[in-house]
């Protein structure tokens, strides 16, 4: 079943102004060092934060609280399976948030997906609730 779903649209440009103008304040609020490490990597540097800045928006859209009740930038964390695919985990306050509204007896997962078209950065989550044991 679906728990919650979630999207939101970054504008690349606005996250460069960001990144002049407060450097590593700003990186070290919102991103983890293994965020920060792969988008220092990039060539688009600051299209790699717009998606994971977008995505942090959209998990807490679909964690139903958006930015509020504690939920802090870094409790949600992306990072990229070997294939590349985009992975979110939740920590903190976002992780008793999915435990509160996850069903007993089930477990949440949380897909995320990402694109970008200059100078937008986009990103969907959703939070899927399947019966504890089932495979995936």
């Amino acid at each position: 079943m679906i728990l919650g779903i979630g999207t939101d649209l970054a504008n690349i440009e606005r996250i460069q102004g960001t990144l002049d103008r407060f450097g590593d304040r700003f990186r070290n609020r919102v991103f983890t060092e293994i965020e920060q490490a792969k988008a220092e990597r990039r060539a688009d540097t600051a299209g790699t934060y717009a998606k994971r800045w977008a995505a942090k928006e959209a998990c807490s859209k679909a964690l139903g609280t958006g930015l509020r009740m504690g939920i802090a930038w870094k409790d949600m964390a992306v990072s990229n399976l070997h294939t590349g695919q985009p992975v979110m985990a939740v920590t903190g306050w976002a992780r008793d948030r999915l435990d509160e509204m996850t069903p007993e007896g089930h477990e949440a997962i949380i897909h995320v997906t990402l694109t970008d078209d200059h100078p937008w950065a986009q990103a969907f989550v959703v939070i899927e609730a399947r019966p504890a044991g089932q495979p995936d």
